[in-house]
């Protein structure tokens, strides 16, 4: 079965607003979790949460491109998924720290962060780092959670490509279309 590059990367987009969506949703708790720290424990079911939700879509796909799916073509859907959704994410990190969080919580966060270092033995270099990579402005939170939310789906997406694409049978891990090999 030869993939459909448009159906991929627009299942893609479908799926990755609705993972996205989702992210957004937790977001509220952590940021209501600021002012009431009980909240924090609901945003980090969450967060446990959002792996095996990329395993729901990705093998939802899968059903929808006819129940087989190789390895990489799971793979490819599940860092596409977490982009999508990391895009989606970045609007509200965006407008989180532009107009809803205090305008010194980035400061006052790695302020703290920078104390931690200095009372730990860590590097100089590496707190020389720190300090020198400039201020944190809420566009560059956003474009990092990109970065951040795409190389967690890299990751993530390794073992449930590897559990969707395995032959039901036997187990064995087998390229889409060859599951009568045992």
């Amino acid at each position: 079965m030869a993939e459909n590059r448009g159906l991929l990367m627009k299942s893609a987009m479908h799926y990755g607003l609705a993972f996205g969506l989702f992210w957004v949703f937790k977001y509220i708790f952590f940021m209501f979790g600021l002012t009431m720290p009980s909240l924090i424990f609901i945003y980090w079911g969450f967060t446990i949460a959002v792996p095996f939700i990329a395993y729901l879509l990705t093998r939802k796909y899968k059903y929808d491109i006819g129940g087989q799916i190789s390895f990489f073509h799971a793979w490819q859907f599940g860092i596409l998924l977490y982009f999508f959704a990391a895009l989606i994410m970045a609007v509200m990190y965006y407008i989180f720290y532009s107009y809803i969080a205090p305008p010194d919580l980035i400061t006052t966060s790695i302020n703290q962060a920078m104390e931690m270092l200095q009372g730990s033995d860590l590097e100089e270099k590496l707190q020389e780092a720190v300090e020198s990579s400039g201020p944190l402005t809420p566009i560059r939170v956003a474009v990092q959670g990109i970065f951040n939310n795409t190389m967690y789906g890299i990751l993530f997406s390794i073992p449930v490509a590897a559990i969707l694409c395995r032959n039901n049978q036997t187990g064995m891990i087998y390229p889409a279309g060859n599951d009568d090999k045992q």
